[in-house]
């Protein structure tokens, strides 16, 4: 069964230079082994490919059911110096929670 992230929990972002951080919070308990199996570097960086060149490295807060996901060379150059409409990255969330997870378990 197809998902989105957004189907499975939410997400707030932060900013510091050129460096984004994203987390995702997992809005049911259940679905955290789904998320970390599937919610991987390589997936978040390939979604995000138009906007950060990356690294991308995952941190699991497993008490809270959250990760954080910090996308380096995101925010074109950071903010006293991008000339991108949103020079903190805080709509960068929307990106994350509409990445597709196939194979959830019905």
């Amino acid at each position: 069964m197809l998902k989105r992230v957004f189907d499975l929990a939410h997400g707030r972002t932060g900013d510091k230079g050129n460096t984004s951080n994203i987390s995702v919070i997992c809005y049911d308990e259940k679905d955290w082994d789904f998320l970390q199996r599937e919610l991987t570097e390589e997936r978040v960086l390939d979604a995000f490919k138009l906007i950060a060149k990356g690294p991308v490295t995952r941190y699991e807060i497993r008490n809270l059911k959250a990760f954080n996901f910090v996308l380096e060379n995101a925010l074109g150059g950071g903010v006293t110096i991008s000339l991108a409409q949103d020079i903190h990255g805080k709509s960068l969330s929307n990106v994350m929670l509409g990445i597709e997870l196939d194979g959830y378990p019905e």
